[in-house]
This record gives C-alpha cells, sequence and structure tokens, in this order.
C-alpha cells in the first residue's frame, strides 16, 4: 500500500505496551505529511497503542494533513469498538 509520502505503516499483530514505544516513533517520524496506517494484520490492541493512534489522529487534524487507517482487520475495529473509540474509526476504518 502506497500513500503520498511513501510506504503506508504497517501495525504488527499484537498493538500492546510492548508495542508502544516503537508505534509512537514510527508515527512521529511522520509527523508533517499525509499518513495512511495499515492495520490488516492487527489481532489485538491495547489501550497504549490506542491511545497513541487517537493522538496522532488529532495531531494531523490539526496540522491540516491526511490520517488514514486502511484495511482494518477485524480485531482492530473490535478493539475500538469495545474501547469506545468511535473518533478513530472515523478516521478511515474500513
Amino acid at each position: 500500500m502506497q500513500t503520498e509520502s511513501g510506504e503506508a505503516l504497517v501495525l504488527p499483530g499484537a498493538l500492546d505496551v510492548r508495542a508502544a514505544a516503537s508505534l509512537h516513533q514510527a508515527i512521529a517520524a511522520r509527523r508533517g505529511g499525509a499518513i495512511t496506517i495499515d492495520a490488516s494484520a492487527v489481532e489485538r490492541i491495547g489501550a497504549q497503542c490506542l491511545q497513541i493512534l487517537l493522538a496522532a489522529s488529532n495531531a494531523w487534524r490539526a496540522d491540516g494533513r491526511a490520517f488514514t487507517i486502511a484495511d482494518a482487520s477485524p480485531a482492530f475495529a473490535d478493539g475500538l469498538r469495545v474501547m469506545a473509540a468511535p473518533a478513530l474509526a472515523h478516521d478511515g476504518v474500513s
């Protein structure tokens, strides 16, 4: 999957506390341009990574840049629903 600025950020299967620091770094490195996040491999998502994604979505919106989550796995979409994160779902979860 390609974005205007290059490859999409592919999320790992486990978005747990161990993945939080690297997720934050990967997203921060793409600040200033549009970002597409490929959530097709996600098998579970924890609160820490959800918080990072929500903060990134808000930051990109404030910057006037596109923030898109594409190819969301059923587990990713269910995790958003269970943790009541409808704002992130509006960023293009498909």
